[in-house]
């Protein structure tokens, strides 16, 4: 990639950074680096920040959010619209999403999810023709 292109690109993450709470989209923010939308996001997550324009701006507001939150004298409502979302679901959503990437350990392990818990007795069983015949959880015992 060219430095210029680097250039533009920074020009347009730097005005995410400071402009985060105003109503920004991909073709706006394509128009401040000169580039077309489509050659903007593809070349913003390839070849300089690693993610997409539109996940790069929700994790700036997800992350002034939390400083707002822990002053305490907002509302989450507040906060929501405070950063520049217009959806509280949405909102409440990506940050809970954030939170919980947060918190995952670093590493391999916290880029995969984990398998599915699966019982310790057999869903079902083939009888003798070959049919799958349901078969029952063993009975739970109750000790008083």
């Amino acid at each position: 990639m060219r430095l210029e292109d680097l250039v533009r690109l920074r020009r347009a993450r730097d005005l995410m950074d400071r402009d985060y709470a105003k109503p920004l989209d991909v073709p706006a923010l394509a128009r401040t680096a000169f580039l077309s939308p489509g050659h903007f996001s593809r070349s913003f997550r390839a070849a300089a920040f690693g993610e997409t324009p539109y996940s790069y701006l929700m994790t700036r507001r997800i992350e002034r959010a939390k400083g707002l939150l822990r002053r305490g004298d907002l509302t989450v409502t507040e906060v929501c619209f405070a950063v520049g979302c217009t959806s509280l679901g949405s909102f409440s959503s990506r940050f809970t999403d954030w939170s919980a990437r947060a918190k995952a350990p670093p590493g391999p392990a916290a880029m995969t999810r984990a398998p599915p818990s699966r019982p310790a007795w057999p869903r079902s069983t083939r009888d003798q023709s070959g049919m799958e015949k349901p078969t029952l959880p063993p009975p739970l015992v109750v000790r008083r």
